[in-house]
């Protein structure tokens, strides 16, 4: 596997494959702001998904389920890397981006309904596979 960098946008790239197949629209891509980024901003039946996308590289054999099971796993896990720190600057952008959509839902008469959401990304690209694990109501 290459560098940090590129696990992490391939990650992302697979996310946001995974959320299009999976009925979401992809509304904006790594929203950046100086306090935090957001990986994916993606819609689905009228909610907005703030996504935080955790990708690592790592063996996967073709026969392990999708679902990679956190309590039998030795292997480090993506979701782990959202800390405190972390929280607080995802939760800024949100706040940042939904204030400058509030003129947007006002016109539409209402709040904008959202979620923060997580996906891990595991790759292998030795072997061409990836899993996804999608965590789609994250407690921030």
């Amino acid at each position: 596997m290459g560098t940090h960098n590129e696990t992490g946008k391939l990650g992302e790239d697979i996310a946001a494959r995974y959320l299009e197949d999976n009925g979401f629209e992809i509304v904006e891509r790594n929203y950046r702001k100086p306090w935090g980024e957001i990986d994916i901003i993606a819609r689905k039946r009228g909610v907005l998904y703030f996504i935080e996308v955790k990708a690592v590289s790592r063996e996967i054999s073709r026969e392990e389920s999708v679902d990679i099971s956190r309590e039998t796993s030795n292997w480090f896990q993506p979701e782990d890397a959202i800390h405190k720190n972390k929280q607080q600057r995802l939760k800024r952008a949100i706040e940042t981006y939904l204030a400058s959509k509030s003129s947007v839902s006002r016109e539409n008469g209402g709040e904008i309904k959202w979620k923060f959401s997580v996906i891990a990304a595991f790759l292998d690209t030795d072997k061409r596979l990836a899993k996804i694990r999608f965590h789609e109501d994250f407690a921030l």
